[in-house]
């Protein structure tokens, strides 16, 4: 049987020797949460659970239970889950160290190996790893997941999943536990652990962070189009090696016109990983975001990744691929990647296309006391740790419109910009997209109204005075906001509903009646930010529809919405120059 995505997960640290855990596992619903107590981690009680359960007894995995592609399709609440499978070891796989990745668990995942508890991980976005080294064996092993899951909890952020049965507005159907590539992977006894890519355009040099677990001498080759084009070596103290890769040929990674280079990384001649990294610099100015020191305007789309089989999960790489060509047939160069952390295929893909996107977290977590950072900032700071390099992103928003919490949010607010910004030094950091702003590198709003002269008018104000900022929230909320000259980027208009075969749909504003109507309204609002020269992008709400959500631009399944006449006039509305492009 072929194995469900079976590409390498992580594209940009490669070895060798790996081995993909994904198809048929053994699978327990645990509605009761009492699986814990009936120790479920041991064989004879998951055997006995599997021949008592009414329920279906296994799933695919990397597809949530929600999911058709699971081969379940269970939607209404689930308390927990439970995993197992097993996987056989030759002798030359465990004669160094054995490590177990997840892409993603949703949400307090607890894992066994052949019984021993290999660790557990909070979060349901971020990648972990366990070494089992110690707990695997040569021949045949077991390993065992549990999966606790609770949305209503106020203690765990789960982004646009539903927290009601039913999906409703802008809030769709719930993923529970794996939902990412399982994997193993095998490397020597002293190894490279981790791997942080920082382009240094000026100096055309690459700096290279390397972590490792035992070990001295690390080495990194870069090659352009195979040609090798630099290269650093170095001794690592206390588990790190810092390299500086200087270059002989510069080639700069841009929004369509990606380029990248080869990295490969040694240690003491014995493990080996491949990489890749591109060349770019970001920084924002009064006006905007510059590329490479040349202005960009951010022709975005809100993409929030949803698929009517896989639900967080891509039925395979093609579709991540896909969904980003999608967007820039239409003259789009990139995305907000919306209320969630996307799998790292899709940062690939990015890459490999030139597209720009923007780093997200998830909401749902309370901000109204100081355990809610508690529960969100650990596991975005292993979201920004795993993507730092990737060089479609431009740019890190852990929070989305945080109007309700707003007399508290600015310790919040301003923790998670603070810690984002000491991570990432290097791109621009807004602290809650549409929000109320405390502390941020941008000045984004949010504003979905539908009659194009309205918003024109609206954004005309902002001519008149350089400190004036239109932001449509309620001004009770606006009172502790902070503008203070940053630029100014629309990051959700737009949404209009449009789905005439599909009655009962939800969008923003009053459907138009006809496809030209829908076409004239998109053009107008676009047209709107465009020619304001306080605009630096415009992000439209959205790529797709999503279940009940009728407001994107294609259909759920990616499908056509419209006739080739009105994407003729979407493409060309967004590729007009912008007024802001016309200055130094």
């Amino acid at each position: 049987m072929s194995i469900p995505r079976p590409e390498h997960p992580r594209p940009q640290f490669v070895r060798e020797a790996w081995m993909n855990l994904n198809g048929t596992w053994d699978f327990l619903f645990d509605f009761g949460n009492s699986g814990l107590d009936r120790e479920l981690w041991r064989d004879d009680a998951f055997d006995a659970a599997l021949k008592s359960s009414p329920m279906p007894t296994s799933i695919t995995v990397p597809f949530c239970p929600e999911s058709r592609l699971s081969g379940i399709g269970y939607t209404d609440w689930i308390a927990a889950v439970w995993y197992r499978r097993s996987f056989r070891l030759e002798e030359n796989q465990t004669g160094g160290r054995v490590l177990l990745h997840f892409g993603a668990v949703d949400y307090h995942a607890v894992v066994w190996i052949n019984g021993q508890k290999a660790g557990e991980h909070r979060g349901g976005y971020s990648s972990f790893t366990f070494d089992i080294t110690a707990l695997a064996r040569t021949g045949d092993n077991t390993v065992t997941v549990y999966a606790e899951d609770n949305n209503r909890s106020g203690r765990q952020p789960y982004g646009k999943q539903s927290d009601k049965y039913q999906s409703h507005a802008c809030s769709y159907t719930r993923t529970t536990g794996i939902w990412q590539t399982v994997w193993l992977e095998f490397t020597p006894k002293n190894a490279i652990s981790y791997a942080k890519l920082t382009p240094v355009v000026q100096n055309r040099a690459l700096l290279v962070d390397a972590e490792i677990t035992g070990g001295k001498r690390v080495r990194a080759e870069a090659f352009y189009a195979g040609r090798p084009v630099g290269e650093a070596e170095g001794e690592a103290v206390y588990g790190q090696a810092h390299l500086e890769v200087k270059l002989s040929e510069l080639h700069l990674w841009d929004a369509g016109m990606p380029e990248l280079y080869d990295l490969i990384l040694t240690l003491d001649g014995e493990d080996r990983v491949e990489s890749y990294f591109g060349m770019r610099s970001v920084e924002v100015d009064k006006t905007g975001l510059r590329l490479n020191g040349k202005r960009v305007f951010m022709r975005t789309v809100l993409d929030q990744g949803f698929n009517p089989e896989g639900i967080y999960t891509a039925p395979d790489d093609d579709f991540l691929r896909r969904d980003i060509e999608l967007s820039m047939d239409l003259g789009m160069n990139g995305a907000r990647l919306h209320q969630r952390v996307f799998e790292e295929r899709t940062l690939y893909w990015a890459d490999r296309l030139g597209y720009l996107v923007w780093g997200e977290y998830a909401d749902g977590h309370r901000l109204d006391d100081a355990e809610g950072i508690a529960c969100f900032l650990p596991e975005w700071m292993e979201t920004v740790r795993r993507d730092y390099s990737h060089p479609s992103v431009i740019g890190w928003c852990p929070e989305n419109e945080s109007y309700w919490a707003h007399d508290v949010n600015p310790v919040c607010q301003r923790t998670y910009y603070a810690v984002t910004k000491a991570m990432d030094p290097t791109r621009p950091v807004i602290d809650s997209s549409g929000g109320v702003h405390f502390v941020t590198d941008m000045y984004d709003i949010h504003d979905y109204e539908q009659d194009p002269a309205k918003l024109r008018a609206s954004l005309a104000k902002m001519l008149e005075d350089p400190m004036y900022v239109h932001n449509p929230i309620h001004q009770e909320q606006l009172r502790q906001n902070i503008y203070e000259g940053q630029p100014v980027w629309v990051s959700e208009y737009g949404g209009t509903f449009w789905n005439p075969d599909e009655p009962g749909g939800w969008g923003y504003g009053n459907a138009p009646r006809t496809e030209e109507e829908f076409a004239d309204r998109y053009c107008g609002l676009t047209a709107a930010l465009l020619d304001n020269p306080r605009i630096c992008g415009f992000c439209y709400t959205q790529l797709t529809d999503i279940e009940q959500e009728q407001n994107g631009l294609y259909k759920y399944d990616r499908s056509r919405k419209f006739g080739d006449a009105v994407y003729d006039r979407i493409r060309e509305a967004n590729v007009r120059r912008a007024a802001v492009e016309t200055e130094d």
